[in-house]
């Protein structure tokens, strides 16, 4: 795992070792993914692609909805793939909830749907945010007792 803040040079030392050791490099940037927005991600370039194979670069558009718990489902399924060619992987980025993902699991949490979501934005927008409070201090006032109210 090589990971620092962008622009400091992983691109390169990615590019010496996976020749070194004929491997690919799998990215751990949550920018980089997006393939809409290649300036100020330091995304690598078509020659640096080409040096070696990348995944995880340029493969979402920015309508994807994507989270670390997706990414960390995405490289496990991807890394068991790629050990069966591969002796070594790189992970590459900067984005530490992703990489802390990647290394040490992310806690299953469900993601809302837009079902849900969206009526209870348009609520927060319409009633404000103590209508709803007040409503989750009846329906569930275990949780509620838990943290400091958000009002």
């Amino acid at each position: 795992m090589i990971l620092g803040p962008t622009g400091v040079g992983k691109t390169e030392l990615c590019l010496t070792l996976a020749d070194l050791f004929h491997t690919p490099v799998i990215s751990a940037d949550s920018r980089q993914m997006y393939a809409d927005i290649p300036i100020c991600t330091a995304a690598p370039t078509p020659d640096e692609r080409a040096r070696a194979e990348h995944y995880l670069v340029g493969n979402l558009s920015l309508d994807d909805y994507y989270s670390a718990a997706r990414y960390e489902e995405d490289v496990m399924v991807l890394a068991n793939r790629l050990f069966a060619d591969h002796d070594i992987l790189l992970v590459t980025g900067g984005s530490m909830m992703y990489i802390d993902a990647l290394c040490y699991g992310i806690d299953q949490i469900p993601t809302i749907s837009d079902d849900i979501r969206l009526p209870l934005l348009e609520r927060y927008e319409k009633e404000g945010l103590d209508n709803l409070v007040q409503e989750l201090k009846i329906l569930d006032p275990e949780y509620y007792k838990q943290g400091p109210a958000c009002s």
